[in-house]
């Protein structure tokens, strides 16, 4: 071949060499392209093409990636669906006034919120979504669970109730919604997960030593929840409510009402709604069920080896009321003092409670209020002396 004709066959190479280079340095991911270029089918993210080699050598499993564009247009239906359910409170009392949230459960006008919204209030505006402003009256409130049912005169037709979803089928991890009105700003939606389960924040009355008792079977959050949202719900991406959204996390100790979300947020399982809220509507309050006893809610190896436990996991009895239904019932407290202050050796370890094993005090007191009234009968399996034995206790009410 000659040489001139040589020399144009490697350019030609060369052209073809740097177009195929700049096509690939111009191809976009789908989700950077704009919408009118990209395919109608659902978008996924994309991700990098990793080489096999930068994967560690042992990893057989394969890498799912999130279908985050499977939220597109579910949560604008999730929105449309049950706003129109979901109410902001005005109340007024003599400390003052504030704002709230709440959400319909029936067409008889009843709407759900919190006690600390509701339940001191001289005056309760109720505003719904669609315009429509009516006064509401409160017909019932618990100040253990922080719960209170408002009653509001409306047309059924302009009442649209938000179902009770089964929290205990409500998994770590899951998607939910808050919908209500933070810092005024009415039909907020803010979206995140259910971060853990089983929670428990002190209830609002107090004992007669000026103690709180205890509010069991909250679900914690990280959806953002603000001044204001208090009373609204906590749904699932099936429009049902989960929770009713309580307290935030704020600086060491729960608040609602008082500070900026920290990303901690609690809500009232809906489990906890459905049991209280019927008894609210018929008798404006409900019966707690009660242990008299106080317990440390988890235990580090340390207090295990100074208390001289054999299992590391359970309820320790840390204190007993006299003539309560756990003393009635035999059960003991610590009296021996160790080598940690306040911390008194000898009490009994629950370790189950009908049969049902626990790993700490939110445990039981989440089955307890679950599932027994006052007048039932619970039974403990206790550790006490090395020795494991049955302890029946008819509950009381909580005074």
């Amino acid at each position: 071949m000659q040489r001139g004709n040589v020399f144009k066959v490697l350019v030609f190479l060369l052209v073809i060499s740097m177009l195929g280079t700049a096509c690939s340095l111009t191809r976009l991911p789908a989700a950077l392209l704009s919408p009118s270029t990209q395919s109608q089918s659902t978008p996924t993210v994309s991700v990098e093409t990793v080489s096999p080699t930068a994967l560690p050598a042992d990893n057989n499993a394969s890498i799912v990636v999130p279908q985050f564009g499977d939220l597109e247009g579910s949560l604008e239906a999730l929105y449309q669906k049950v706003s129109p359910g979901v109410v902001s409170i005005q109340f007024s009392s003599s400390s003052g006034e504030g704002l709230g949230s709440g959400f319909v459960i029936d067409k008889e006008g009843h709407i759900v919120t919190n006690y600390h919204v509701a339940g001191e209030a001289d005056k309760l505006e109720v505003h719904f979504s669609s315009g429509l402003k009516v006064y509401g009256t409160l017909i019932g409130s618990d100040t253990d669970s922080d719960l209170a049912v408002i009653k509001v005169d409306v047309p059924a037709e302009d009442l649209t109730p938000l179902p009770l979803a089964d929290s205990d089928t409500a998994l770590v991890g899951q998607t939910v919604v808050a919908i209500g009105n933070p810092y005024g700003l009415n039909g907020s939606m803010t979206l995140g997960i259910i971060s853990a389960r089983g929670r428990v924040l002190d209830s609002i009355r107090q004992t007669a030593s000026g103690t709180y008792f205890s509010a069991g079977d909250l679900i914690q959050t990280d959806a953002s929840i603000n001044p204001g949202n208090s009373g609204g719900p906590l749904l699932n991406l099936n429009g049902e409510v989960v929770g009713v959204n309580r307290a935030i996390q704020t600086s060491g100790s729960t608040l609602s009402g008082e500070s900026a979300n920290t990303g901690i947020g609690f809500a009232v399982s809906s489990n906890i709604v459905r049991k209280v809220v019927p008894s609210l509507i018929a008798n404006g309050s409900y019966d707690y069920p009660y242990l008299g006893m106080s317990s440390l809610n988890s235990l580090s190896l340390a207090v295990i080896d100074e208390l001289g436990l054999t299992k590391t996991s359970g309820a320790y009895i840390s204190d007993i009321v006299t003539g309560g239904p756990a003393d009635k019932a035999g059960l003991k407290a610590g009296r021996t003092p160790t080598q940690i202050q306040g911390l008194y050796s000898g009490g009994d370890l629950i370790i189950a409670v009908d049969g049902q094993p626990i790993k700490e005090f939110s445990e039981l007191l989440t089955y307890m209020v679950l599932n027994k009234q006052p007048g039932d009968v619970i039974t403990f399996t206790i550790m006490r002396g090395g020795q494991e034995m049955d302890v029946p206790v008819t509950l009381g009410a909580r005074p």
